[in-house]
């Protein structure tokens, strides 16, 4: 196969946290999203958000790239139907949002929330 017929997927994308059990929460319960594949020993799961998946990974409090990688602006952002009624829905739950809603300037709408470890996630609505 040469180099112009190489197709990429994006597979899945990883959020490292420090409480394993507290994070499992958060993202199934609170946000709703369900389990792909999940093993508490190694402290991976996979979560079902489409096509590509959302990974939770958890950190060693020993592992010196802890404290990089956790409570930060994660570049991830999850599309969804109606980002009004979701923001509403998760604000109730009591997830943290940076701000609500808003439109920007190339036409989609964003809002920023945190995870309890301060991993920034962007939901984005649906392009109509």
């Amino acid at each position: 196969m040469s180099e112009s017929e190489t197709t990429y997927k994006l597979y899945l994308v990883r959020v490292f946290v420090s409480d394993w059990e507290r994070a499992m929460r958060f993202y199934t319960e609170t946000l709703g999203i369900p389990i792909e594949f999940r093993d508490d020993g190694m402290g991976w799961a996979q979560l079902a958000t489409g096509e590509a998946q959302l990974a939770i990974e958890r950190l060693a409090p020993d592992d010196p790239e802890a404290s990089e990688l956790v409570g930060r602006f994660t570049g991830v952002s999850i599309e969804v139907p109606d980002i009004e009624a979701l923001h509403r829905d998760l604000v109730e739950r009591g997830v943290a949002f940076l701000s609500p809603p808003e439109k920007q300037p190339w036409g989609g709408v964003l809002a920023h929330f945190e995870d309890p470890d301060k991993n920034v996630i962007t939901l984005l609505g649906a392009s109509r």
